[in-house]
């Protein structure tokens, strides 16, 4: 099964990082290839809950989701089909100066075992796009010059 690792500072409080990486519906603010992300069962988000997904690259697809670890503000891991893989995608976040050091693990296994000789070789440019998701979480939250209450 290919693995990868991305990690990314991200200039806000671990405990606002989990919140916002644990409302699977803010997803398409950060993933450029992800077009919407809604819950299709009831309650908050937690261990069990549920999410539909459309995603628009490579190509258009749907995607179910579910929160399998969910330990705020330290973890939270999803799972379910991403395109041609099972994934398991688990986020550790640790507070340091300046914010949240944020550590993605994702592991992908191909739905189709003729799909497996070709996961080694996609594997790289998957985790680069990653990382350029991971990267644009900071972008998701306004400058502290801007928050309400900020000097």
């Amino acid at each position: 099964m290919p693995t990868f690792q991305n990690t990314v500072t991200i200039a806000r409080p671990a405990d606002e990082v989990f919140a916002f990486l644990a409302d699977l519906g803010n997803i398409p603010k950060w993933n450029y290839a992800i077009e919407r992300t809604v819950p299709t069962s009831p309650g908050l988000a937690g261990v069990g809950a549920t999410y539909r997904q459309t995603r628009t690259i490579p190509r258009r697809s749907e995607e179910t989701l579910q929160i399998t670890v969910f330990e705020p503000p330290g973890c939270l891991t999803v799972s379910g089909q991403l395109g041609p893989f099972q994934a398991t995608t688990s986020y550790l976040l640790q507070p340091v100066t300046g914010g949240t050091q944020l550590t993605n693990d994702v592991e992908l296994d191909p739905v189709s075992a003729l799909l497996r000789p070709a996961g080694p070789l996609v594997v790289p440019r998957i985790k680069q796009a990653v990382a350029g998701n991971l990267s644009a979480l900071n972008s998701c939250w306004k400058p502290a010059a801007q928050l309400p209450g900020a000097i």
